[in-house]
């Protein structure tokens, strides 16, 4: 059965990566993407929705029809400027809202990227965050809800960033040393996993770690 795709964060190093892939599995018939400026491309099964994502109705209505959810959105704090209100709006309120208008309007599956180490618990302000999405998106008992947990994302990005640039340029290394859930991954294969968890359409609550979304592509 042709499946419809969303897809929130198509700029991103991983979202990129599942654009392309999502454009030449035929499963999906067709792609939505929501951003809040134009973006570049063009392609047939491509539909793109200019947003404010602050906007209760414009964010709805976007997601109508939406089967299938992708969310790969993330900032940084330099995109930010330190501003940790301006961060939370992007990396808590635009998931939950996603899977929140989807559900009232009949999406089935939720994709989201998040981080090893996640955990509501934590008091580290980014994986803390990162738990807090996580657990308020199980509350919301989506049909299938598929989170994804890489650690260091290796991948060329548009923008620099020094820290991971560092982190990549030793992530050969990091996959030898490195305990088996914080082994370094490419970004393309975790966008790769996503879309194979999107087609097999597992019921329920599913966790996916380094060993996990391996096992997904091979």
């Amino acid at each position: 059965m042709k499946k419809k795709a969303t897809l929130i964060g198509a700029t991103g190093l991983i979202g990129g990566h599942l654009l392309n892939l999502l454009i030449d599995d035929e499963t999906f018939e067709s792609i939505k993407i929501i951003v809040r400026r134009p973006i570049q491309i063009t392609h047939p099964k491509i539909k793109i929705e200019i947003i404010d994502f602050d906007d209760q109705t414009q964010f709805s209505n976007a997601v109508k029809d939406s089967e299938i959810i992708f969310c790969a959105i993330g900032t940084t704090q330099k995109k930010v400027k330190g501003d940790l209100k301006a961060y939370r709006k992007v990396d808590f309120d635009i998931p939950i809202h996603a899977a929140q208008y989807g559900l009232q309007e009949g999406m089935q599956q939720f994709l989201l990227v998040s981080s090893i180490g996640a955990n509501s618990k934590k008091g580290n302000f980014y994986l803390k965050l990162k738990g807090e999405v996580e657990d308020a998106l199980i509350a919301q008992n989506i049909p299938s809800l598929s989170i994804f947990r890489p650690s260091l994302l290796l991948g060329k990005r548009n923008e620099k960033r020094t820290v991971e640039n560092i982190g990549q340029f030793f992530g050969k290394f990091l996959k030898v040393i490195s305990p088996k859930k914080y082994k370094p991954i490419e970004a393309k294969n975790v966008a790769k996993a996503m879309v194979e968890a999107a087609k097999l359409n597992q019921k329920g609550k599913h966790i996916f770690e380094y060993e996990e979304m391996k096992n997904l592509i091979k």
